[in-house]
């Protein structure tokens, strides 16, 4: 039994466990292990018969988690557990906002964004501070610099980190969004259109910008970790004030597999393979060079320095319709800490 089996326990499940060892039907050495297998016992009554979430290629803690069953085995036959899988960001906090999932992994800055424009969520749990952000050109561009973009097309997902990096990288040389042409695509297809020459840069995402690279030879024109936000578990509001207790199990598993990923680095690297279809080699870079796991999962004051500072760059995109106040409301009210404070106290 996991951990998290250990951990977590409906209070209808101690109760029960309670009166039983009241009656006597528990003695002897196995009396005191009991409330931990009620844990996952059937029957065991939570606050909902569902729970909807996501897990991604660039949340290399998710495809654990799901992996490994450890939310499955941790509240039983009770609850059906529903996975979605989310392709950026922007599709996580589609996701959320149409409470088609009660939880979803989205960079920082997207989970900011998202807020400051009304989607009900709040950050749970850290899963990463990557570096998973980069400008990408082509092996044979002619492109040396953030400079040499003006007039240039280049993909990228609005909404997501990747964005917000390039967004940011302009600036560094007094460019704007509308210095380039921005083409709006998926993740996944802004690498398809790079490669085949329909773009002339690409605001790559790990792992599929690691892939580009070991398979085409793209070039990572321009890199700068401090532009890249840490990895968020969001979850809706309605979620965290009506399931708490489920959204505790969600936490409780997510700081499992970080224990075993940061135990088992080659393991993890080789289901992200797995899952993302990318070579062993590729997922190794992703996992042991630019996801950064060892990280504490409360959420607080690092993730609101790094979220203050690209908020700015939110309000002067006009990508929140209620400017710079919206985006300071969203800042004071993102963070839910609770979970993944208990989750790490034990």
């Amino acid at each position: 039994m996991s951990t998290l089996s250990r951990r977590i326990v409906p209070a209808t499940a101690i109760a029960g466990a309670m009166m039983l060892l009241l009656s006597g039907c528990l003695s002897g050495e196995n009396a005191s292990s009991a409330p931990a297998a009620a844990g996952s016992a059937e029957g065991a009554e939570w606050s909902t018969d569902s729970l909807s979430l996501d897990f991604a290629t660039y949340n290399p803690l998710s495809l654990i988690v799901r992996d490994q069953g450890l939310i499955e085995e941790a509240l039983g036959d009770g609850v059906t557990v529903e996975w979605v899988q989310s392709a950026g960001s922007n599709k996580a906090n589609e996701f959320l906002r149409a409470g088609s999932i009660d939880v979803g992994s989205t960079a920082g800055s997207a989970a900011l964004l998202a807020r400051a424009n009304g989607s009900p969520i709040k950050v749970i749990d850290i899963y990463s501070q990557p570096e998973w952000s980069a400008l990408v050109v082509p092996a044979d561009s002619d492109i040396t610099s953030v400079a040499d973009l003006a007039g240039r097309s280049v993909a990228a997902t609005p909404g997501t980190d990747p964005y917000f990096f390039l967004l940011q990288a302009l600036e560094t040389e007094g460019l704007g969004i509308g210095d380039v042409q921005l083409q709006n695509l998926q993740h996944a297809d802004g690498r398809a259109a790079l490669e085949a020459g329909s773009v002339d840069a690409w605001a790559g995402l790990d792992p599929i910008m690691a892939g580009a690279e070991a398979e085409s030879g793209a070039k990572l024109l321009y890199r700068n970790v401090d532009f890249n936000s840490y990895g968020f578990l969001n979850a809706t509001e309605d979620f965290i004030d009506n399931h708490a207790d489920v959204a505790q199990v969600v936490v409780d598993a997510y700081e499992d597999a970080r224990a075993w990923a940061l135990e088992n680095p080659e393991e993890t690297a080789a289901l992200l393979a797995e899952v993302a279809g990318i070579d062993p080699s590729v997922a190794s870079t992703v996992i042991t060079e630019r996801s950064n796991l060892d990280v504490s999962g409360v959420p607080g004051d690092d993730q609101l320095a790094v979220l203050e500072v690209i908020a700015p760059v939110l309000v002067d995109s006009d990508a929140v319709q209620g400017g710079d106040q919206a985006v300071q409301n969203a800042l004071e009210s993102i963070v839910h800490d609770e979970f993944a404070r208990a989750a790490t106290s034990s």
